[in-house]
């Protein structure tokens, strides 16, 4: 059977206290679905793998189940095909003004209310900050932290918990890390 590539973002792992999870024992956790070439980037539940013959929701909802069951932590887990990644990287348009790939953050969204109730936002001057919504992201460009942000208040009310994001950095690891798979 085909294997696809993957990535699974692992929403609010590793954040102070909470939802503690080892690497190395999410990495297990993924082989033991029967994950092949399971990679992590950092420490904040970042997967890379091939599995045959499946979906990403599926995938997603496996995931979560056996967090839950076999390590006792309860997250979202977001799954996206390599290919999709890929296409997130290549429509990025804040990388001419984003000086700082720390500060430039990348949120998945969840569906097409949610993306058009961004492209609104969009459209607002934000001092500096930007916002630049695509199909499957929204592009944040946080110049002085997301800590001090009028953009991240807002965007936060719209997506709640139905996102998670990533910064720049980590989208490139996990987009080269795909590539090589």
């Amino acid at each position: 059977m085909n294997s696809h590539c993957y990535i699974a973002l692992l929403r609010g792992i590793n954040v102070g206290r909470a939802k503690r999870i080892a690497m190395a024992d999410l990495r297990m956790l993924a082989e033991g679905l029967g994950y092949t070439g399971v990679r992590s980037i950092l420490n904040s539940g970042n997967l890379v793998f091939q599995a045959p013959g499946s979906s990403a929701p599926g995938l997603a909802r496996e995931l979560e189940d056996a967090l839950l069951l076999k390590l006792g932590v309860a997250a979202r887990v977001f799954v996206l095909g390599c290919d999709e990644l890929a296409a997130i990287v290549a429509a990025n348009p804040l990388l001419d003004v984003a000086t700082d790939h720390a500060r430039l953050l990348v949120f998945l969204l969840p569906d097409a209310d949610r993306r058009a109730r961004l492209a609104e936002l969009a459209e607002r001057d934000w001092d500096g900050e930007r916002l630049a919504v695509g199909e499957a992201a929204a592009y944040v460009w946080f110049p002085e932290g997301i800590l001090e942000s009028t953009v991240a208040v807002s965007i936060g009310k719209i997506l709640g918990d139905t996102t998670t994001s990533r910064n720049w950095n980590t989208v490139m690891k996990l987009h080269a890390l795909c590539k090589a798979s």
